[in-house]
This record gives C-alpha cells, structure tokens and sequence, in this order.
C-alpha cells in the first residue's frame, strides 16, 4: 500500500496543473463580425444583390448616378453595394460608386439618394434557408423589389423580384507599380551572351556575324 500511495502522490500534483490547461484550451475566443447572421455592430458588407425572380434573365440591383435603380444583367460598378448594420436585423444600404442611398418611397418606388433618411433608407434583412435574403422597408414595411425593365420609374409590377443573393463583392485589384523590365534572352551566337563586357563605342569586326 505504501509503494502505491507514493506512486499516486506525483499524478495528484498535475492533476490542477491539467485542469488548468484544458480550461484555456476550451474556451471559445469569437471572432468579430465572422458570421453574416451577426447582423449589427456597425458590421459592414460590400455585395452584389443578385435576383432571379420571375426574371428572363439575371439581374444585379444597380443603384445608377442620375439616382435610379434598375436590374442590371451583369456585374457593374454601379451594382456593388456597401450593406451596413445600423441595429440588429437592420441595415442601410449604399452604392459604393454614386455614393447613393437605396431608398423606397410610400409608393414602393425605389432611388438612390445622397442623404441618409431613416425612415425612407432602411431596409430589414431576413435570411431565407436557400441563402436568398428578403429585404423591406423598415418603416413602411413595403418589400425591396426591382422596378420593371423597361422603366425604372414606372410602379413596381405586383409579381416583381422580392428574394436576393448577396454575392461577395470584390474589390478591383490595385496596379502594381512598375517593375525592372524582364531581362532579355541571351544571344548564344555573341561571344558575350552574358553582356559581362557591356556596350562599347567601337564594335569589333571579329564580333560582326
């Protein structure tokens, strides 16, 4: 009994050490604004609102500089979008090339503004389970559709476009500041392919092909 007290005396020493350890293993450390259903604090999105309801073909929400809005067929400038969380569940919504506003009147009409206005500019966002989001206005309580093709001022058609696909937006790549040109081939028929001598003033008829 004696030799298996003095073996068990080292492991309850470590047994606090271990515990000690695996708390801090454990403990789950968030990281700020990693998932889209954290829909507030100030969490900042840039998207493309992509539709295909009851659409003959895709279409972008636009938000264009003259202050329309309009569905695009593809991917355009005018159709990034900064999706901001002003409380949870509610967001603004911001062209980032016009800097505009997405904005619905009483009638459901939709513009791009210069000024924010709380009642006019925010939009609830609810996630569907197919990752489509429907958007509508916090306020009136209208949905956030696209206008018909052919006008986008005429009133909104009753079956139009309400489910959207936020797609990531991409920022446009940064041109690289200019290089040292690629070095050019050596010319294996010079007696000095490797321009070790460097140019001369004078070129000697031995060198001439």
């Amino acid at each position: 009994m004696g030799w298996e007290e003095a073996r068990s005396e080292p492991l309850g020493l470590w047994v606090p050490v271990l515990a000690v350890l695996l708390l801090e293993a454990c403990q789950a450390h968030p990281i700020p604004d990693s998932s889209p259903l954290l829909q507030f604090g100030g969490q900042v999105r840039q998207r493309y609102l992509y539709t295909d309801d009851a659409q003959e073909t895709e279409a972008h929400l636009e938000i264009r500089a003259d202050g329309t809005v309009a569905g695009a067929a593809r991917r355009s400038p005018e159709s990034l979008l900064e999706l901001k969380a002003l409380k949870p569940g509610v967001i603004q919504i911001l062209g980032v090339k016009t800097s505009r506003f997405l904005c619905q009147g009483p009638d459901g009409t939709l513009y791009g503004s210069f000024h924010f206005d709380p009642v006019a500019c925010s939009f609830r966002e609810v996630l569907l389970e197919d990752g489509y989001n429907i958007y509508h206005s916090e306020t009136l309580g209208l949905p956030l559709r696209l206008p018909p093709h052919d006008s986008p001022y005429r009133d909104l058609a009753p079956r139009g476009p309400a489910r959207f696909l936020p797609l990531p937006g991409l920022l446009p790549a940064t041109p690289e500041p200019p290089g040292v040109p690629a070095p050019e081939p050596p010319d294996v028929g010079s007696s000095d392919p490797l321009s070790m001598v460097g140019p001369s003033q004078g070129r000697s008829p031995s060198y001439a092909s």
